[in-house]
């Protein structure tokens, strides 16, 4: 199964897809940005913290007590307590409750499992390997069957993985022509020599993105990568001061229009995010695919003509 998310609005719905070995008609037209394995780094391969401190860590960013998370995993307090300062150990059963309790992300799961002293319980492979085959004949059908509007896949560190060849051809409109420096849709969207030249309301739009990395980085304080991204987009110029910390106080408008500047007009979309739902993989846990519709007739058209010129 897969989750559809209607990302700025907040409505989710879930919808199935048959994957039945029948790759698109126009498959050969996606195009496969980076290796579609999700990037590992070695600083994310490094032995784990002691449990109780990971234990400590992720009750705070949950706003969990001790005796709450002792009782949604079924445990008792002192026990926990006996766990976070290392004078007891928790069987894997009870690591992975308290897992699904904090609501961990798949790679943290497995972090913690092995900070337990336990195998991880989730492998993690490449999106290219035969094991996710049917999941990637599923990805490729959604990117083919949004043509003639853009869609692309993302890791959960915005990189680009994948897209379909209606992004190709609204990004060399957009750009003139020229390649985008960058393969990261956050170093996109705030670098001056990039796709941020042609957005006509970039800063309502570079906001939305931080308070999402921010949002993201308060969901899984350990994600030293999403720190290094932060640190790195908040360098471009004319970033304001006040994105360096997360907002609590204002929630961004549910739906946010992006509109380019290009040599057909103003060029207005919106988009959807598609997350696959109760994955058993890292890899797939942490992909989604986003979609750009355009929000106006204008857009609609100049579209369909890029799609007809090239056919």
């Amino acid at each position: 199964m897969i989750r559809v998310a209607v990302c700025r609005t907040g409505a989710r719905r879930d919808i199935r897809i048959a994957a039945r070995g029948q790759t698109p008609s126009n498959a050969s037209n996606l195009a496969y940005v980076a290796d579609m394995k999700s990037p590992n780094p070695v600083s994310e391969r490094s032995p784990p913290p002691p449990i109780g401190a990971l234990l400590r860590e992720w009750r705070a960013a949950r706003r969990i007590s001790q005796l709450e998370l002792a009782l949604q995993s079924d445990m008792s307090a002192r026990h926990l307590s006996y766990v976070e300062t290392g004078k007891a150990q928790a069987s894997r059963e009870m690591v992975c409750r308290m897992a699904k309790a904090l609501k961990l992300p798949l790679r943290e799961r497995n972090t913690l499992l092995l900070a337990g002293g336990y195998a991880p319980e989730y492998a993690e492979n490449p999106l290219a390997t035969p094991a996710l085959g049917r999941m990637r004949q599923a990805i490729e059908l959604i990117l083919a069957h949004q043509e003639p509007y853009a869609a692309f896949v993302l890791d959960r560190h915005w990189n680009v993985l994948m897209t379909n060849q209606a992004a190709v051809r609204i990004n060399r409109l957009l750009m003139q022509g020229r390649e985008s420096p960058h393969a990261n849709l956050l170093h996109q969207v705030f670098d001056p020599k990039d796709f941020r030249s042609v957005m006509a309301n970039w800063p309502e739009v570079a906001e939305k993105f931080i308070h999402h990395l921010h949002e993201q980085l308060a969901s899984v304080p350990s994600d030293q990568r999403s720190q290094q991204l932060l640190n790195e987009i908040l360098q471009y110029p004319d970033v304001p001061a006040s994105w360096r910390f997360r907002d609590l106080k204002n929630e961004p408008d549910p739906v946010l229009t992006i509109v380019f500047r290009s040599d057909e007009g103003e060029l207005r979309f919106f988009e959807t995010i598609t997350t696959f739902s109760m994955p058993r993989d890292v890899t797939l846990d942490e992909l989604r695919i986003e979609c750009a519709f355009p929000a106006d007739d204008h857009t609609a058209a100049v579209c369909a003509r890029l799609a007809a010129s090239e056919a």
